[in-house]
């Protein structure tokens, strides 16, 4: 697949209204964090970092109960 023929079904994806949720976003703009934490040394710590924090967030609020 071509970079022109790639990035024409990125804008269309992302153009599309009709199934698009929050989830898919994240998920996009994940992908594009990976991308660029590899591409970019610079940004590669903070990136991590950021995914490091989310990690434990996630690992720390699904170890709790939920008080209801």
């Amino acid at each position: 697949m071509s970079l022109k023929r790639f990035l024409s079904h990125c804008k269309h994806f992302i153009k599309r209204k009709d199934g698009a949720s929050g989830i898919e976003y994240a998920v996009i703009a994940a992908m594009v964090a990976v991308v660029l934490a590899g591409f970019v040394p610079g940004i590669s710590s903070n990136v991590k970092s950021v995914m490091n924090k989310i990690e434990t967030a996630i690992t720390t609020g699904s170890s709790t109960p939920s008080g209801g």
